[in-house]
């Protein structure tokens, strides 16, 4: 079934109004037209089931026929830190991430990240990575758009993790390390028996993190979890690790 994201204004009673971009996209580009049934997402995370009644040049009206909640994120939700990589490859994470449950993306400045410090990410790659989040969204069919954060500097990552709140982290290491992932979840189940909220994932850029960096990390308390001996691309190693904490924690939907 077709899924389209649009915004909690749109809606109004019984009905659903559509106009400008979202319009375009699914009368114009989709081609959807009267008599056509889909359903539309909101970020209350509430899914629509629709029929479309009328269709304008510029406008279109649509009567709900049926209402449903989107079942919330599982808690521990899982975040990614990521060092900023080459634009392509960020795309991609952003689309899969999406797919796989991630909550937010933190993108930061490291010593081997692609844009510098004091470099600003272009309004049109943000707007990008808006409609791609959008998009994924409406294909999985989840129920929140998941939030894209302003760059931060590497040093400024310890100000996301507070364990005592029940926040975690780790971080892939392409170097010696002799914490798998799984043993890194025994780990923390064993020390936080209570339960945690939450866990982020810090994945450097195509050029890995600096030995300065690594140190800076595990003064931190973060562990470095390998991932076996090859060493990953990018995205890969992001989507390996988000899969094994989702997978372990039961977080898959």
């Amino acid at each position: 079934m077709r899924r389209y994201w649009i915004e909690k204004k749109d809606l109004f009673q019984d009905q659903v109004n559509f106009s400008g971009d979202v319009f375009h996209h699914i009368f114009d580009v989709c081609r959807q037209e009267v008599g056509s049934k889909f359903e539309v997402l909101t970020e209350d995370s509430k899914a629509y089931f629709v029929e479309v009644l009328q269709v304008t040049k510029k406008t279109a009206l649509a009567r709900i026929l049926e209402e449903r909640s989107i079942p919330p994120l599982k808690e521990p939700h899982v975040h990614l830190a990521l060092s900023i990589s080459r634009f392509p490859v960020m795309d991609a994470i952003m689309e899969k991430a999406v797919e796989m449950g991630v909550a937010s993306i933190q993108p930061f400045f490291s010593e081997f990240s692609f844009l510098r410090k004091g470099e600003k990410l272009s309004d049109n790659k943000i707007e990008r990575w808006d409609k791609i989040i959008k998009s994924a969204t409406q294909q999985s069919g989840r129920g929140d758009l998941m939030k894209v954060l302003p760059p931060i500097p590497c040093e400024k990552i310890s100000n996301l993790i507070n364990p005592s709140a029940g926040s975690v982290g780790l971080f892939a290491y392409e170097g010696p390390s002799t914490l798998s992932i799984k043993d890194y979840v025994s780990k923390v189940k064993s020390e936080h028996p209570q339960g945690i909220k939450e866990i982020w994932i810090i994945v450097g850029s195509e050029g890995g993190f600096s030995h300065r960096e690594v140190e800076e990390f595990q003064k931190l308390g973060l562990h470095p979890v390998t991932l076996g001996p090859q060493v990953l691309r990018v995205e890969t190693a992001c989507m390996a690790l988000v899969s094994v904490l989702k997978y372990d924690f039961d977080l898959m939907c």
